[in-house]
């Protein structure tokens, strides 16, 4: 798939239904590639985005799948953001924690994933109802993120 995108700002508005995250992982890809991440992160970058827009179906929605997920793209002085927003359920972010690798069990992985992907992870609680993540990550670096905490410490 060819990606023909001019990309300083897109946002995509889609309903809750787990069915639209395929376009959501789709221009995901397509913002990933444009900005020149290589093929690795593209793949980190979609798998985190994806479950950051699961949780919010799952969390936030309880399922419900005819609320609004809004994404944005965003690539400005030298950073790729995406924010995720929606109208659900007020996450606690102190309450998130990420299960051990080690652990066998299905989900709790989503953390795991948006560490991988992205430098800075911020829950942005200024608004008084749903949640707003924004995921951010340097477009020069393309190797391995050493600082996933979002607080600048090595």
């Amino acid at each position: 798939m060819e990606c023909l995108i001019d990309l300083d700002e897109i946002e995509l508005k889609v309903k809750s239904n787990p069915r639209y995250l395929a376009v959501i992982r789709a221009l995901a890809v397509c913002a990933a590639e444009q900005v020149g991440f290589d093929s690795q992160n593209v793949e980190d970058l979609k798998l985190a985005i994806d479950e950051a827009c699961s949780n919010v179906i799952r969390h936030a929605y309880k399922g419900e799948t005819d609320k609004d997920i809004r994404v944005k793209f965003i690539s400005r002085d030298g950073w790729f953001h995406v924010i995720v927003e929606d109208s659900g359920v007020k996450a606690t972010p102190g309450c998130l924690r990420e299960r051990s690798l080690d652990e066998l069990c299905v989900g709790g992985l989503g953390l795991h994933f948006m560490k991988k992907a992205f430098q800075v992870i911020k829950f942005d609680d200024t608004n008084t109802t749903g949640n707003r993540l924004i995921l951010s990550r340097k477009l020069k670096d393309q190797g391995q993120c050493t600082d996933n905490t979002g607080n600048g410490d090595e």
